[in-house]
């Protein structure tokens, strides 16, 4: 078997052995998992407006993914997209509703977004800039990282920007907002799925090209492959380090700004709901390759709203079970089949 295709295969009978698994897991429940199956295609793929929520979930779910995967291939791990879209959230909200309406869409959505990313690169670049100087643990600053975005967003909400009596900010620009698939062609009626879907994509293609076949892409993997022998081939791994968290951040930025301008229309108190923490395990899922995440974030998607839809039938932690039983077997597919080869 040639290593490309094993390499697929592993995970891809894993999920297989997840399903059954997690259809044991559903039968403990005392429902029928064929059922609870029917009934999650149906109201998912089987809808137009349930494939858009699935679209609109995975959207979120591909740019919080990629904000892991990137600095992954330095061995790094970002457990912080939870904060980076945080304040990637409010930054978009509130550039967003100080936009003169006089700016056309084309600049204004631009400009919100940008600050979004900004924010999002920022905060990621902390735990960067505390790696390289002073060699502090990525996984601890940015979980750490994750409760101070939390209070200073909150802060600012209930302090500076929540209308009174709510708690969310003042609505964004009109000329800010990103349209919906329905709004612009029909599409997926009444869903939140939006062309930041494109980005989406856009993005997971522009990361595979840099990391496989740039210069730069090399130079960053060797830099957490071996990062001695990459600093004497005259690379220098902190500013891939810098790099490649500041990317990250920019990501989850991205993210944010789809839940902002494509769905919520200002920031709310928890409006993230998780989605950083969610990515995580998406990225994992594909074992961080920017194009593999694309199917992972679509499989997670489907199980988030799918969810939600069997809510009646199957309580929704069942299915974050499933989610995490799939991610250990592919896991432990994928190692074990690394170590025999």
């Amino acid at each position: 078997m040639n290593h490309p295709l094993q390499r697929a295969l592993v995970p891809t009978l894993s999920i297989l052995l997840a399903i059954l698994l997690n259809a044991a897991i559903i039968s403990a429940t005392g429902t029928d998992p064929l059922m609870v199956a029917e009934r999650i295609v149906r109201s998912t793929l089987g809808s137009p407006y349930g494939t858009g929520q699935v679209l609109f979930k995975a959207t979120t779910l591909l740019f919080s993914a990629l904000a892991v995967a990137i600095p992954f291939h330095l061995r790094l791990f970002n457990i912080g997209a939870e904060g980076q879209l945080q304040v990637g959230a409010i930054a978009a909200a509130i550039s967003a509703a100080s936009l003169p309406p006089s700016l056309t869409p084309w600049a204004a959505i631009p400009l919100a977004v940008l600050a979004a990313m900004t924010a999002g690169a920022g905060w990621a670049s902390i735990a960067a800039i505390l790696k390289i100087r002073f060699r502090v643990n990525e996984v601890i600053s940015t979980i750490m990282l994750n409760f101070i975005a939390q209070g200073v967003s909150g802060y600012l909400l209930f302090n500076h920007f929540a209308l009174p009596s709510t708690a969310h900010s003042a609505p964004i620009a009109e000329n800010a907002r990103i349209a919906s698939f329905s709004e612009l062609y029909g599409w997926f009626p009444s869903s939140p799925a939006n062309p930041s879907l494109y980005a989406a994509i856009a993005l997971s293609l522009g990361f595979w090209a840099l990391l496989y076949r740039t210069r730069h892409g090399f130079e960053m993997r060797a830099s957490g492959l071996q990062p001695l022998a990459a600093k004497r081939a005259g690379i220098n791994p902190a500013r891939h380090t810098l790099l490649a968290m500041a990317m990250g951040g920019a990501s989850a930025g991205l993210g944010a700004a789809n839940l902002v301008l494509g769905y919520k229309g200002y920031y709310e108190a928890g409006m993230t709901a998780g989605a950083g923490f969610s990515g995580i395990a998406t990225a994992l899922l594909a074992a961080a390759h920017p194009l593999w995440i694309m199917g992972s974030a679509l499989f997670m998607g489907l199980l988030d709203y799918g969810g939600l839809a069997v809510n009646s039938l199957v309580p929704k932690e069942i299915f974050q079970v499933m989610t995490a039983v799939t991610i250990l077997l592919v896991i432990s597919a994928t190692a074990l089949n690394r170590r025999n080869s």
